[in-house]
């Protein structure tokens, strides 16, 4: 019987050696003109119908990503795909066995030592597509002794990326750094680390509900269909290499979120036909998606400060403390089982430059925050603004999630309970002209939070619906 080491080195020998016929099968097919419109229509065919994914933009990237891995050379940085569920059995394996049919040079990484993930990306004989399964072990908490594989997925996005080791040889510790940079798709349970996730298009499966049916998937029944798709992918990579130019990016698109869709929306204007037009109606809905998830603690933190400072100059360290412990659902007053501390505050604050100072109250001088202080973090952090009618930017707090604008607001019905209605409405004789926003609660269709803040609501009209 083989012990690990061998198995594994076996195993990527045998991989190896279906390179070269993969490429040769390619090759007959390059004389061929592909239409690569067509034949992303076919590669999306394909995949739906093994894959239920959540949304017709989710399989839009998939395909388009699926379809980058053959111009690997040609980017400069390679988005990462993760397909990402709350619980097992919603279809992220399945996606990862799809895919491996269609992507060149495909490696399933489950549960791999560091030395076997480090060859394959090595490999002289071309760039794997890493298909990782069950990545939550490698990120989640019950990851241990990973910070290797953490470390070339961190560093391979970006082309001649390497990952550097300490290798022992004899009484010698010498260096080495082994090329880190190939396509990477991911699967698991929970969430990503930042760094991973604003590096990829996410996909956020989910268990299919009783009226969505997909074809069952077999390899031994499918591989031939998809290696066949695979090759002419292949073909075609060769013949548009020259199409490949850098796209215009849609507007609200930019940094890092046009790093990852610069690929994919590239591969779409070289194939034309539908896909430019499909491809970023998807990148602007995933990155809008995107926006919509939860906040970090600090920027959720800076957030509710500029909810409960109102309008004032400045607020006493207590004061603020006791405001952000009482606004419904924060998180403030139990952070592991302990509320926010003034030193905790200040802890959290201290890294956007913001600390606390002798304030004057009355004839008190406590020691508190100023609301100056805060400007810069608000601008940098938190760019989508509310403008009362008091003239005042920020002083009604701000969305949470995302915003949308349009030059006449939609108008939330009036509640008496809560006082008069907020800028515009039914019994206003103000128009509304405001900045609209997107309440976290409702998301444009009206409620008590928005109206409680004097948002005005952003209508789902007005939004992109994933």
């Amino acid at each position: 019987m083989d012990n690990g080491a061998d198995y594994l080195d076996r195993l990527a020998e045998e991989q190896l050696k279906r390179a070269p016929a993969a490429r040769q099968a390619a090759s007959q097919l390059i004389t061929e003109h592909q239409d690569g419109a067509a034949l992303l229509d076919d590669v999306a065919a394909f995949t739906a119908r093994f894959v239920a994914y959540p949304s017709d933009h989710a399989g839009i990237a998939h395909v388009l990503w699926i379809a980058h891995t053959h111009f690997m050379e040609r980017w400069d940085s390679t988005p990462r795909i993760a397909f990402l569920s709350p619980e097992p059995g919603s279809g992220k394996s399945r996606a990862l066995e799809v895919t491996e049919l269609l992507v060149p040079l495909p490696v399933e990484a489950v549960n791999v030592t560091p030395a076997y993930l480090f060859r394959k990306v090595g490999s002289e004989d071309g760039r794997p597509t890493i298909l990782f399964d069950e990545v939550d072990t490698v990120f989640g908490p019950k990851a241990k002794d990973n910070e290797e594989i953490r470390g070339l997925l961190n560093a391979g996005h970006r082309r001649d990326a390497v990952a550097g080791r300490c290798v022992v040889r004899g009484k010698t510790v010498e260096t080495e750094e082994i090329p880190a940079y190939c396509a990477v798709a991911l699967a698991g349970l929970g969430g990503l680390p930042d760094t991973i996730l604003s590096r990829s298009v996410i996909i956020k499966m989910r268990r299919r509900s009783p009226t969505e049916q997909v074809e069952p998937f077999r390899r031994r029944v499918h591989a031939a269909e998809g290696h066949e798709l695979r090759d002419r992918l292949a073909a075609w990579a060769v013949q548009a290499a020259d199409n490949i130019a850098w796209p215009d990016m849609p507007s609200g698109i930019a940094d890092r979120d046009a790093d990852v869709w610069e690929a994919l929306l590239a591969v779409a204007d070289a194939a034309g036909g539908r896909w430019p037009e499909t491809a970023r109606v998807a990148a602007v809905a995933h990155v809008a998606d995107s926006k919509a998830g939860v906040p970090s603690l600090g920027i959720q933190l800076l957030a509710d400060i500029r909810q409960v400072f109102g309008d004032a100059d400045g607020i006493p360290t207590k004061t603020l403390l006791d405001k952000l412990i009482a606004l419904e659902e924060s998180p403030w007053g139990d952070l592991r089982g302990k509320p926010l501390s003034d030193r905790g505050l200040s802890n959290r604050l201290d890294k956007y430059g913001i600390k606390p100072t002798t304030i004057r109250v009355g004839a008190g001088t406590p020691r508190g925050y100023k609301r100056e202080d805060f400007h810069d973090a608000w601008v940098r952090y938190l760019p989508n603004k509310v403008t009362d009618h008091g003239g005042g930017e920020g002083a009604l707090g701000a969305p949470h999630y995302g915003s949308a604008t349009c030059k006449t607001a939609a108008t939330p019905e009036p509640d008496e309970s809560l006082g008069p209605p907020p800028y515009g409405s039914a019994t206003s004789a103000t128009p509304a002209t405001e900045e609209t926003v997107a309440c976290r609660k409702c998301l444009g269709d009206g409620c008590d939070w928005c109206r409680q803040r004097g948002w005005v609501c952003a209508t789902p009209a007005m939004r992109v619906t994933p």
